[in-house]
C-alpha cells in the first residue's frame, strides 16, 4: 500500500501498540510512529484525544480521524481491506497468500475453478515483507517484496480469484465431500478441495529475555521495524541469506550493523557472503551464540558467548533481529494431516496430503527449498493436481451454497 500519513501514538512496551505495529507491517502500510515515552507533544495528543485518560495507541489518520486502541478488524475496516467473502462456497479454497498461493489460486482461476485466498497477514506472505527478491526468474534488475507481492496479487484478481486479507483461519473440518474452513469472525466457507498454504514463521531463540522484549528491541522482521533504529547499532542474530540480506538492508537506516552466528562462518551464499564483506558498516562475529536479553520495558543489552572460549560479553545495540531458520505454521492442522519429525506437511507426488481433497504447497510442505521461485512452482504443480481431483465434482454446487452453514465445524 502507499504511504496513507497514519500517525501512531504509543510506547516500546505496549502490546496494543506491537500489536499494530505487526498488522500494518503485514498490510505494507507505511506510518509514523510516535513514543509518548519521550515526546511531549505526542503525550498531550494522547490525552486530547482520551480526554485526559493515556489509552494507547492512538492513531491519526490523513484525514483527522482517529481510532483508539483498535482492534486489527477495526483496522482493516479502517483502510478498506476485505475480510469477509462474497460466497459461502467455492471450488477450491486456498490458506495462505504466498507465492505457492497466489500462484495456485492464479493457474486454477484460469481453468475456470471458483477460487477464494484467505489470508491472515498481508498479500505476499514472507516474499512480501522481504526487502529485495534478486533471484526470481525474470526480473534481472531484482524487485521489492512489496511490488511482487502486488503484481501476483493483481495477476490473480485478473483472473477473478477472491481475496481475504487480514482474517485468520481457526479451523478446517471435513464433511462428507466438502471441506469447511472456518475463520475467525465465525464465517464459515465450504468447497471441494483447500490448499495449504501455510507458510512458516521465524524461529525464536527460546533464551531468556526473548518473549519480553519482542517489538521492544528484538524484531523478526527488518523491513516492518528497521527504521526504528536510524543512525543506531544494531545486532543481527544468524548466519545464512536471511541474516545476510537483511543486515545489507538496515545499513540503509543503522549506524553499523553486527552478525552474530554460532558457526565459524557465514551459511549464507556465495554472493550474500561477498556482499556482507564489502559492506564497511558490517562487522561478523562467528563462533558466538546469544544467551540472554537483559533490559527493564525496553531491551538495553545481549549477552552472548563465545562458543570456544567460553567467555560471555554484554552488548549494547540499539535493537536485534534474529533470522536463524523457519518453523512451519501447521498447528491448524495437527491431526488432520501427516506431517514428517519437523512438523512440515507431508505429501505425494500430487501434492495431495494423507487427507484427500486437502492439498499443500510451498514452504510449510515437508521438502520444500524455502525459496520464493520453488514455492511459486510448487503451487502451478499443486493446481494441477487439484484439477484432477475436481473433475468428478465439475458443475455440481450445494443448494445451499449461499448460506453460512456452522453445524459441521467442532
Amino acid at each position: 500500500m502507499t504511504h496513507t500519513d497514519i500517525k501512531m501514538y504509543g510506547t516500546s512496551w505496549c502490546s496494543d501498540c506491537k500489536r499494530a505495529k505487526k498488522f500494518f507491517g503485514e498490510q505494507r502500510v507505511h506510518y509514523d510512529f510516535i513514543d509518548i515515552d519521550g515526546d511531549a507533544e505526542g503525550l498531550a495528543v494522547v490525552e486530547r484525544v482520551n480526554n485526559g485518560k493515556h489509552i494507547i495507541p492512538v492513531l491519526v489518520f490523513e484525514d483527522g480521524s482517529t481510532l483508539v486502541e483498535p482492534s486489527n478488524a477495526q483496522l482493516a475496516a479502517k483502510l478498506g481491506v476485505q475480510t469477509a467473502a462474497k460466497s459461502r462456497f467455492y471450488d477450491l479454497i486456498v490458506i495462505g497468500s504466498g507465492p505457492a498461493g497466489l500462484t495456485a489460486a492464479l493457474y486454477a482461476a484460469r481453468e475456470g475453478i471458483e477460487t477464494l485466498v484467505i489470508e491472515r497477514g498481508g498479500v505476499g506472505g514472507q516474499a512480501g515483507i522481504t526487502e529485495r527478491l534478486d533471484n526470481f526468474p525474470g526480473f534481472p534488475d531484482g524487485i521489492t517484496g512489496s511490488e511482487f507481492a502486488d503484481r501476483l496479487r493483481a495477476q490473480a484478481e485478473r483472473f477473478g480469484v477472491e481475496i481475504l486479507a487480514a482474517q485468520e483461519v481457526s479451523g478446517i473440518a471435513l464433511d462428507g465431500d466438502y471441506r469447511c474452513v472456518r475463520t475467525a469472525d465465525g464465517n464459515e466457507y465450504r468447497s471441494w478441495a483447500v490448499l495449504l498454504a501455510l507458510g512458516s514463521t521465524y524461529r525464536r531463540l527460546g533464551i531468556p529475555g526473548e518473549e519480553d522484549f519482542i517489538g521492544a528491541g528484538v524484531h523478526f522482521c527488518a523491513t516492518c521495524d528497521g527504521a526504528f533504529y536510524r543512525g543506531e547499532e544494531v545486532l543481527v542474530i544468524g548466519g545464512g541469506n536471511s541474516a545476510g540480506e537483511e543486515s545489507i538492508f538496515l545499513t540503509k537506516f543503522a549506524s553499523k550493523v553486527t552478525i552474530i552466528t554460532r558457526d565459524p562462518q557465514l551459511s549464507a551464499s556465495k554472493v550474500v557472503v561477498e556482499k556482507v564483506a564489502e559492506n564497511p558498516n558490517i562487522t561478523v562475529m562467528t563462533g558466538t551464540s546469544p544467551v540472554e536479553f537483559r533490559g527493564d520495558s525496553k531491551l538495553q543489552s545481549v549477552v552472548v558467548k563465545n562458543g570456544e572460549t567460553g567467555e560471555s560479553t554484554e552488548l549494547k545495540p540499539g535493537g536485534v533481529f534474529v533470522f536463524i531458520g523457519l518453523s512451519p505454521n501447521t498447528k491448524l492442522v495437527q491431526g488432520l494431516v501427516a506431517l514428517d519429525g519437523a512438523g512440515f506437511i507431508t505429501t505425494g507426488p500430487d501434492l495431495q496430503t494423507s487427507t484427500p481433497g486437502l492439498f499443500a504447497a510451498g514452504d510449510v510442505r515437508a521438502g520444500s527449498t524455502k525459496q520464493a521461485a520453488s514455492a511459486a512452482g510448487e503451487g502451478a504443480a499443486a493446481a494441477l493436481g487439484m484439477r484432477r481431483y475436481l473433475e468428478p465434482f465439475a458443475g455440481m454446487r450445494p443448494a445451499a451454497a449461499d448460506t453460512v452453514m456452522v453445524d459441521a465445524m467442532p
